[in-house]
């Protein structure tokens, strides 16, 4: 048996010739051409007859035995009549800019998918550096045409990376739960770059987006989607109320000190913070003795605790109704920081019903962060935006993935 047919067995490599084969110091070259002996442009995929030069190039593939194997090919520069330019033509086994072929590189998508940078620098032996210009070409060549076809409901948030200096803004699909949209940035012109790529009358299809309080994001879209309905994030309104009551305790350390009532605050900032419901016997003991002992510090826990109650209201009307009467209640009740946190409140007071009447909120958009900060975390950093933009998509936007496996047509032997 030729070796030449023997590797075009077992390659199974698509409308590709097997030419020649041999050993070389840094592996197996394995000489290869298209299937068709007309060349196609690489732009338009058209038939392109008029050749303007050759030059010989090589693609790594999957190791063949433990050794790289490199497939080589004299590949032909054309003239095409379509694009009015001199282009490469298009070969079978790899893109046209590329250096390695859709065999090697949806192999290392897989494994930058699943594990560690380590793991496919070794296993592949790839540069790091090379792995995220290969990942923007597998998700262009593997993900949907058109990611933002079909919304209805999404959130908006953003990811800190490169030790928190730098912002990447994520629109993911509440419905479809994946990432559709991403971009470095994460002030209002990086969103209206989103609803541009929208566009209007998609836009006006748009249920539902949920955000956090940041106006930057709020004004971008109440101009571009203003008969969308704006959902605040509840984890964000909770914050406010959480960070006014640990405002107010740790203003009561300072004021009683070293006194009875300054002990009977200290170790109380978790009994505090917690739900209710989650409070154990120590926890209670706590909050009794700070109800004895330090009014203003009880009631900032009352409206802390009695806020977090009505965001889990199921009537929206009755919502807004209590809503109000505790910003009437945290405006007179003396104390500065939830003072602060009812003017704000009041003027995120739609949104924040709008949850109740929803029940979205960006939870799914924080969890796909925790998954792209560990992504980050075992990539050990980026050399470009791109680069992570490109793995977001990868492992958050619903893109499956197979190992590189290879069937050989065993009936051509019998």
């Amino acid at each position: 048996m030729r070796a030449t047919t023997l590797l075009s067995a077992v390659l199974c490599l698509k409308q590709t010739r097997i030419l020649d084969v041999r050993f070389v110091l840094e592996g197996l070259l394995v000489a290869v051409a298209p299937g068709t002996r007309v060349a196609r442009c690489s732009g338009c995929g058209g038939r392109a007859r008029r050749v303007h030069d050759r030059r010989w190039r090589k693609w790594r593939h999957l190791d063949l035995g433990g050794m790289a194997l490199w497939l080589v090919y004299e590949q032909r520069r054309v003239k095409c009549g379509r694009c009015r330019s001199v282009v490469v033509e298009l070969v079978p086994w790899a893109e046209p800019w590329s250096w390695f072929t859709h065999a090697f590189e949806d192999a290392v998508a897989y494994l930058a998918q699943r594990t560690d940078k380590t793991t496919v620098v070794d296993s592949l032996r790839v540069a790091w550096e090379t792995v995220g210009a290969i990942l923007e070409r597998v998700v262009k060549r593997k993900g949907p045409q058109d990611r933002l076809d079909g919304l209805r409901r999404i959130g908006i948030d953003e990811l800190s990376y490169l030790r928190h200096h730098k912002y990447v803004t994520i629109v993911v699909d509440h419905d479809g739960g994946r990432a559709v949209w991403a971009a470095e940035g994460r002030n209002a012109k990086t969103l209206e770059r989103f609803f541009e790529e929208l566009g209007p009358e998609r836009c006006a299809k748009l249920e539902a987006v949920t955000t956090d309080m940041s106006e930057s994001y709020l004004s971008v879209v109440r101009r571009c989607a203003p008969s969308t309905t704006i959902v605040i994030d509840r984890f964000h309104v909770q914050r406010l109320v959480h960070d006014a009551l640990d405002e107010v305790r740790r203003a009561q350390v300072r004021e009683h000190g070293d006194t009875e009532e300054g002990r009977a605050i200290k170790k109380t900032r978790w009994s505090l913070q917690k739900n209710p419901w989650n409070l154990d016997g120590l926890d209670q003991q706590k909050l009794a003795r700070v109800q004895a002992t330090n009014r203003s510090l009880y009631r900032a826990y009352l409206l802390k605790a009695t806020l977090c109650a009505q965001l889990d209201r199921q009537q929206p009307n009755v919502a807004r109704d209590r809503i109000e009467e505790w910003i009437g209640w945290a405006m007179r009740s003396r104390l500065e920081p939830f003072r602060k946190a009812a003017q704000t409140i009041r003027t995120y007071l739609e949104g924040i019903v709008a949850y109740v009447r929803t029940g979205l909120s960006n939870g799914r958009s924080e969890g796909f962060n925790a998954k792209v900060r560990t992504i980050t975390s075992r990539s050990y950093g980026f050399h470009s935006v791109a680069n992570l933009i490109a793995l977001i998509f990868l492992c958050c936007s619903g893109l499956t993935l197979r190992p590189a496996h290879a069937y050989p047509d065993v009936s051509r032997f019998h």
